[in-house]
């Protein structure tokens, strides 16, 4: 008898619901335990499901594409001789009392072309009314994968949304219609942060890491978080949760796919060097689909940084439910201020941005938004005494 093992969406998948983004086997192809067999693409990561066994792909139930949850059969091994027999039972006509299984359309494509492309092309070209001899195919032979697909189609036609893209809208959305957003806005003065940053840089760079100003900003919320840590929370109807770590999230982006958060965890007991060497790493994984689940979990507080981009000012800040703030980033520029000069008064040109902190007004008042961002500010403006205090 043959011997049959399922292939199951890992209990501990990030999040609830994932979609099948591609197999990396098809069925009658060998496989060796460990083996990856398919990849699933949740809203935060992209996750690779190895084979549990050495074996024979014997059947795949769960197609690009389609949706799944924790404890889905994505597929069934077969660990003795199953290959023949599913190759028979392929190759065996219908029952003509029963109906036809085969999903018929107006159009058929020849079927040597349809061997070669894969189910998500497939879906891609129905949902745009087109055939593959519409595009020109950048894969190996010529092959039209998804993205010329997508491609072709963007002149004319809608895109289709990416798995990360549905999630992060749908944890948006949620969010706005749960939490009450307030935003403050502060300015601070990086003058001494970027004087820091010039001199150590190099150092940095020698041991392998980047230091970026999105380092100091980490490391100054880590602070403020420990000393306000009513904003290091998540709200419950009946009370409010405080974490005993300060784990930091940084909202990167994945270009047109949409946003991932990694999360840099303790950040409380981490150096400016250890800040920026594990927040490279994250960003690095992030934008080359290489994060594990665990690197998007736990996250305590956020940071958004939008002003990378340019911006000078985002508010309100969706906050990443069900932490009770975030803080956005504005670009840094040369301003003309007001400065004190021995104890004179004069006109100077500083480095400075904006600041902003949107709370949950559930969890928080203007009172410990204030003191958090007033506290991160006086970090920042007195680098680096205040990260040696």
């Amino acid at each position: 008898m043959t011997q049959l093992a399922d292939v199951l969406v890992p209990p501990n998948a990030e999040g609830t619901r994932a979609t099948v983004l591609r197999w990396c086997k098809q069925v009658g192809d060998t496989v060796a335990k460990d083996e990856p067999l398919v990849e699933l693409e949740t809203d935060k990561v992209t996750v690779e499901i190895p084979a549990p066994a050495d074996g024979t792909l014997f059947e795949i139930l769960k197609q690009a594409n389609a949706e799944v949850i924790p404890d889905d059969v994505l597929a069934r091994l077969s660990l003795g001789g199953a290959t023949a027999q599913r190759q028979q039972a392929a190759s065996t006509p219908p029952d003509e009392t029963e109906p036809s299984t085969v999903a018929e359309t107006s159009q058929p494509e020849p079927a040597v072309a349809r061997q070669a492309l894969s189910p998500s092309v497939r879906r891609l070209l129905k949902e745009h009314s087109m055939t593959a001899a519409d595009i020109e195919g950048s894969g190996r032979d010529g092959r039209v994968t998804a993205q010329d697909v997508i491609r072709h189609a963007a002149s004319a036609t809608r895109i289709p949304h990416s798995a990360i893209r549905r999630r992060v809208a749908e944890h948006m959305a949620r969010s706005m219609l749960e939490a009450p957003h307030v935003t403050t806005l502060f300015e601070a003065d990086l003058t001494r942060v970027l004087t820091h940053r010039s001199r150590h840089a190099a150092d940095f760079e020698s041991q392998g890491t980047r230091l970026t100003l999105t380092a100091y900003f980490v490391s100054a919320c880590a602070r403020a978080l420990r000393d306000n840590p009513e904003v290091n929370a998540t709200f419950h109807t009946d009370a409010l949760e405080l974490h005993a770590d300060v784990n930091i999230g940084v909202g990167t982006a994945l270009g047109n796919k949409g946003l991932i958060v990694p999360v840099i965890h303790r950040a409380q007991h981490l150096s400016l060097f250890g800040v920026a060497q594990r927040l490279g790493y994250l960003v690095d994984a992030a934008r080359g689909g290489k994060l594990a689940p665990e690197d998007v979990r736990g996250g305590t507080f956020t940071i958004s940084n939008h002003g990378v981009g340019g911006s000078l000012l985002a508010a309100p800040i969706v906050i990443n439910q069900p932490q009770v703030a975030i803080l956005g980033v504005g670009k840094v520029e040369r301003r003309v201020c007001a400065i004190q000069v021995d104890g004179t008064e004069a006109i100077g040109v500083r480095s400075r941005c904006y600041l902003t902190l949107t709370i949950d007004h559930r969890a928080l008042d203007a009172f410990q938004a204030n003191a958090f961002l007033s506290g991160v500010i006086a970090t920042l403006e007195n680098w680096p005494a205040a990260e040696e205090a």
